[in-house]
């Protein structure tokens, strides 16, 4: 009955605009009529396909799984509606259609998340255990006895293998270059993507993430003008920023700091407490707090800190907004120490917002981040990821030396010592850290007046390209990784090797 009365219904609408559009020129005719015929083909799709099982469809994460193993494991999430049912997951080896599936042991638990302003559902996570490091491997998810969804995953490789992570932040705003850059990621077939911050724009509400996030990134169909099925097959990180948790005001977004919420990252982080230092203050209802907290658990405020390893890499992961204080002896022993125990992996990175290096007149002086160069630079690391600033640029590997009585707010002053002579192709053993900006992920870009003019540059940095949207592609094959910068329609903007 109610396909019968749809389908009635959309004929008459587009018989009326067929009617109204009669005065109007043919390119507005042809519009209404594409918009109309559109609606009709969704419509009668919705009206004879299952009701879907899932607020949210799957999607993959690491998980409290900061270390490598023989086998490896990862986590399942997907989210429903706040009611109670038996969902199970199953394995087997991709392309092996013929063979059995393989029940997963862990049983796939939920925290209920009963906020204002959206209704109360269900986050539920599954353990995927005794997975073999980088063999492609089919899943499906079961409801009850039926399964309801099916992909593959690629379990984090082991070190020795090639690997290849795309990194890239400032992304989910809706927007069309946000679309292009998660097709262009999809073709690069990355075993992992990083992404520097602002992963969900305005205030990376649980609502954002419905709307900006999980249809771009989850897309059934991989296109320029959808995004692609990513994160049901490709893991995703992050690193928070100050669009993800600066401002929790429950007052005006009660359905604020999804990024606690929705990701399943390392908890080894420095231990945070509720309301303490180096924590972004709560404000609004008591009420909306509460209920936060509650479907939040030990993620917060712990998770806006972690290291992780995949393959050859180390990386540490940090927050970087305004509250922190990396000056704190504290932080800094947690930054030393994970570095310092980090000194078997061939290469290490570090992903965070805020960069500490900037060409760009926006946020020029947030120069915060520049109180750990020192840290980083004893602790050998290679490579250091950013976002905030909606383009991407590239440092001369450099050394920083902080001038004394810096407080860590606004500007800091120093000096530093530039590798000039590292050209990434014949020389490519850089003495120092080389500081990426890779912001150009979907938001409105900064500065693309500066791209054409080098003097408006600081000294030390050697690319801007600030007129396209893009990404990092990043291969790493034993002592070698290549990098690469890819516009939205898949140019090639910037290139350099690095080697060991």
């Amino acid at each position: 009955m109610h396909r019968r009365l749809s389908t009635r219904v959309l004929r008459a609408l587009l018989a009326s605009v067929l009617f109204s559009a009669a005065a109007r020129s043919s390119q507005a005719q042809e519009r209404d009529i594409l918009s109309t015929l559109s609606t009709l083909s969704s419509v009668g799709r919705a009206a004879v396909q299952p009701a879907s099982p899932f607020v949210i469809q799957p999607y993959l994460q690491l998980g409290d799984a900061p270390k490598a193993g023989k086998r490896e494991q990862m986590a399942l999430i997907w989210h429903t509606s706040d009611t109670d049912a038996v969902w199970s997951v199953e394995t087997r080896p991709a392309g092996e259609t013929g063979a059995k599936w393989s029940a997963q042991g862990g049983r796939p638990l939920f925290q209920q998340v009963a906020v204002a302003g959206v209704d109360a559902h269900r986050v539920w996570t599954a353990p995927l255990t005794d997975l073999k490091p980088g063999a492609l491997t089919a899943y499906r998810v079961l409801k009850g006895d039926v399964p309801v969804f099916e992909s593959t995953l690629l379990p984090r490789k082991a070190s020795g293998q090639k690997q290849r992570v795309v990194v890239f932040g400032d992304c989910s705003v809706d927007s069309s270059a946000q679309r292009k850059i998660a097709y262009q990621t999809y073709l690069a077939k990355p075993d992992y993507v990083f992404i520097t911050g602002d992963i969900v724009y305005n205030r990376g509400r649980i609502s954002e993430y419905r709307s900006k996030y999980f249809p771009i990134y989850n897309a059934d169909i991989a296109s320029p003008a959808s995004g692609a099925p990513l994160i049901r097959s490709t893991l995703f990180l992050a690193a928070p920023g100050n669009h993800d948790i600066l401002h929790p005001d429950f007052d005006k977004a009660p359905d604020s700091l999804a990024y606690f919420l929705y990701w399943k990252q390392p908890m080894n982080g420095p231990t945070l407490a509720v309301g303490g230092p180096n924590v972004a203050p709560m404000t609004g209802p008591e009420v909306s707090q509460r209920a936060f907290l509650a479907a939040a658990g030990s993620a917060y405020p712990r998770m806006a800190n972690y290291s992780f390893d995949y393959g050859d890499v180390h990386w540490t992961v940090l927050d970087a907004d305004p509250y922190v204080n990396w000056n704190e002896p504290a932080l800094r022993d947690w930054l030393r120490q994970d570095l310092e125990k980090a000194k078997g992996a061939k290469w290490r990175f570090v992903g965070f917002h805020q960069p500490g290096f900037n060409s760009s007149v926006e946020h020029f002086d947030e120069q915060q981040m520049r109180v750990v160069a020192n840290l980083f630079e004893e602790g050998g690391v290679d490579l250091v990821f950013n976002g905030h600033v909606h383009n991407y640029q590239r440092t001369y590997p450099m050394r920083f030396a902080t001038a004394s009585g810096q407080t860590g707010k606004g500007r800091v002053n120093g000096v530093w010592t530039l590798d000039k002579d590292f050209d990434g192709v014949t020389k490519t053993k850089p003495s120092g850290v080389l500081y990426l900006v890779t912001g150009a992920g979907g938001a409105d870009l900064y500065n693309p007046e500066q791209t054409t003019k080098p003097e408006t540059w600081q000294p030390f940095t050697k690319k801007f390209v600030a007129d396209v949207h893009s990404m990092t592609q990043v291969d790493i094959d034993g002592r070698r990784l290549t990098v690469k910068q890819i516009s939205d329609d898949g140019k090639e903007l910037d290139a350099f090797t690095v080697t060991k």
